[in-house]
């Protein structure tokens, strides 16, 4: 029982990441809602674990959920066929390259954020989830394909990553998202 009430945010998250996953894998809307709740228990588990970056990754998430719902919900014209929410599409390769670099760019800035400012233990890990996040978040906001590459490199690292730090519920939610990442291209690739 004591197990339960130490890991009560780490469950909750789980399960809510859990429905998150499974809601974007249908590309539904209703993740962004989902999303919201997860992020906001989120900023304080991962402030609990020491995890500085994730947690404050959540905060850039609850805007981006609210940029992703207002991308998603409105309605587009493509020729004569009019789609009810925005379509899936491919990111185009002067994005990817941009994109890339800000990685880079925010992969060395919070390592070295965590490296300067925290007590953090794991300032490599945390800044390249974190920073990889930031551009994930951003191409499923547009209904990018290549998206579900980008979480799955973060997914496996995340779930090395929370497995060290005692997050064991999360890691293996992870774990999981791995596997749900690379049907979930597939479906999306279908969809198209």
């Amino acid at each position: 029982m004591e197990f339960l009430i130490n890991h009560w945010l780490d469950i909750t998250t789980t399960v809510l990441g859990l429905a998150y996953i499974l809601l974007e894998y249908k590309a539904s809307i209703w993740m962004w809602a989902v999303g919201a709740v997860m992020q906001i228990l989120g900023i304080v588990l991962y402030y609990q674990k020491g995890l500085y970056a994730d947690c404050g990754m959540e905060f850039y998430y609850l805007a981006m959920t609210a940029y992703g719902f207002w991308c998603w919900s409105r309605k587009h014209q493509t020729s004569n066929i009019k789609h009810q929410t925005s379509p899936i599409t491919h990111i185009p390769v002067r994005l990817a390259l941009l994109w890339t670099a800000i990685f880079l760019v925010l992969w060395f800035v919070i390592w070295w954020l965590l490296t300067t400012y925290t007590d953090s233990t794991v300032p490599v890990a945390d800044a390249f989830t974190t920073a990889l996040s930031l551009v994930g978040i951003w191409a499923l906001a547009h209904k990018y394909l290549e998206q579900w590459f980008v979480w799955i490199a973060v997914d496996v690292v995340t779930c090395v990553l929370y497995f060290h730090k005692d997050i064991p519920f999360k890691a293996s939610l992870y774990g999981l998202y791995v596997v749900i990442a690379v049907f979930g291209y597939r479906r999306w690739r279908r969809m198209m």
